[in-house]
């Protein structure tokens, strides 16, 4: 509590508050999260399990789910068990060159998402729209190129993001009113004005996330040109059904929580918080349930493993 009250302005680390207004509920937020985290590690770790053994599940698809499974592990982990340790052991405080491992990883993370649903969707377009050149178009070598082409754009936005939030200087209270380091809570605690990096941030994430749906929507404004063309919209609907979930599960909440942190006048800081640790713990805790139910060869390989 005296963290909270006279904050230390020499000091080398933050504090994390959690959910604010919510602190008498800290046991329930622990194991709200905790029970997300668990679903998360074992739904994607199944998933990439069954992927590794499986000699029926190599094709291009198939690649892209294991790459947003390890993306997911990446994601909640670089969060969730610092909010357990903030809920269960009241350990809030969080080393500066953490808090910015831990931006630089959330942020990256959320961006080579993106890119790989943009993936997904190329790839169910070239799977219904040129089915007979597949294999040929996404080969193993395309496959391995547009993976580096994820992480790089990845790192081209989040690196001078980083670099922008790191060189702020911190002068004031160090008592951050977020759940984990999101860069526009941090970035607000600077003596100087953080609206560069926060333009930055809306214009850079605005950039990748509109570029992507854009690309997305022309994929399958073609694939349901074919399928209404050749008459098979529920053949197209059972293929692209589970990533059009997906989609949905990510790009909604994420469109929210970017602009309720920017433009917040009116949105409480309770709701901010509620919505980013949502946008990126839901998701990630979703995407195996999704895939595995709805997707045949996914289901049977499990059940195969089990």
């Amino acid at each position: 509590s005296e963290a909270f009250n006279h904050p230390n302005s020499s000091s080398s680390s933050f504090i994390l508050v959690g959910v604010p207004t919510s602190e008498a509920f800290p046991t329930c937020w622990g194991i709200l999260f905790c029970s997300g985290y668990i679903i998360t590690l074992v739904g994607n770790g199944v998933v990439l399990l069954v992927i590794g053994l499986d000699n029926s599940l190599r094709d291009p698809i198939h690649w892209f789910l294991a790459m947003l499974a390890v993306i997911d592990v990446v994601m909640v982990t670089s969060i969730v068990p610092k909010m357990l340790s903030i809920f269960w052991l009241k350990s809030t405080e969080i080393g500066y060159m953490a808090c910015f491992v831990q931006m630089f990883l959330v942020h990256s993370t959320t961006s080579a998402e993106s890119g790989v649903l943009l993936a997904m969707a190329v790839d169910r377009y070239v799977a219904i729209c040129h089915p007979l050149r597949y294999q040929t178009i996404l080969n193993r070598q395309t496959i391995a190129q547009i993976g580096l082409a994820i992480v790089v754009r990845a790192l081209l936005f989040i690196i001078p993001l980083t670099g922008m939030v790191t060189n702020l200087p911190y002068c004031h209270s160090h008592v951050v009113p977020h759940s984990y380091c999101e860069h526009m809570a941090v970035a607000k605690l600077a003596c100087t004005d953080p609206r560069p990096s926060g333009l930055y941030s809306v214009a850079g994430s605005s950039l990748i996330v509109g570029m992507d749906m854009a690309f997305i929507a022309v994929s399958y404004g073609m694939i349901l040109k074919t399928v209404l063309r050749k008459k098979l919209f529920w053949k197209a609907f059972s293929t692209c059904g589970c990533h059009l979930c997906v989609l949905l599960l990510y790009y909604i909440p994420g469109i929210v929580s970017i602009y309720a942190q920017q433009f917040s006048s009116g949105v409480s800081v309770h709701a901010q918080v509620l919505l980013a640790d949502l946008y990126l713990t839901l998701p990630t805790m979703l995407n195996p349930i999704v895939y595995s139910i709805r997707t045949k060869q996914i289901r049977q390989a499990v059940l195969k493993l089990l």
